[in-house]
């Protein structure tokens, strides 16, 4: 599908019957609950702030962790539920990972981190923003990034869009720093760049 033939992109919200409005919780289907917790809450640092039945099953535990701007993520789990790290296996309907925002000025700490824990990890410059990839107990890809610009929450979709049309204008496949930098630049926006490592770009998790 070509660039002008493909769906269009705007931040503005579509005419459609009602509009969401934030991301609520997401839930997934976890192992037991000792695993869960040491690598949400142990590892990055989630708060468990919610623990009860599962409603719709009361033989599993449901656990709420803050991702850490009070948007939370959920688990079912049951203590007979063994881990396994192994990679998940796609299809139509899986999720293919979870990304999470970290502090930039942390970096080289999170690496360590995940070291001492034992979790590998791989380290991809993404253009317009700085990513670590690895996978949680349960072979699910788990993404680490921060923006390379400190970008406002209530303004993130405005400027992707806005990138997005920079990025066509100049013929480039991917966006890249400097059309995100074109793109605060126009919106008004004033962010400095956060300092990263230099990273190769690619895909992938050991």
């Amino acid at each position: 599908m070509s660039e002008d033939s493909g769906p269009e992109i705007t931040a503005e919200p579509p005419e459609s019957p009602f509009h969401t409005t934030g991301t609520d919780h997401i839930t997934l289907i976890g192992s037991n609950e000792a695993d869960t917790i040491e690598f949400y809450r142990d590892l990055l640092g989630m708060p468990l702030v919610l623990r009860q039945p599962n409603l719709d099953d009361p033989n599993s535990t449901h656990l709420f962790f803050d991702t850490g701007d009070g948007r939370i993520i959920t688990f079912f789990v049951t203590d007979d539920r063994e881990s396994s790290a192994a990679p998940l296996r796609h299809q139509v309907g899986s999720v293919h990972h979870l990304s999470f925002s970290i502090d930039p000025e942390r970096f080289a700490d999170i690496k360590h981190a995940l070291e001492e824990f034992g979790h590998g990890y791989n380290e991809f410059d993404r253009g317009i923003f700085h990513s670590l990839y690895t996978r949680d107990h349960n072979g699910l890809t788990i993404e680490l990034a921060t923006d390379k610009y400190d970008i406002p929450d209530e303004r993130r979709g405005e400027v992707l869009a806005t990138v997005q049309r920079i990025r066509v204008a100049d013929g480039a496949e991917y966006a890249e720093a400097e059309h995100l930098e074109q793109a605060l630049a126009e919106l008004g926006i004033d962010s400095d760049p956060v300092e990263l490592p230099d990273a190769p770009t690619g895909a992938g998790v050991e």
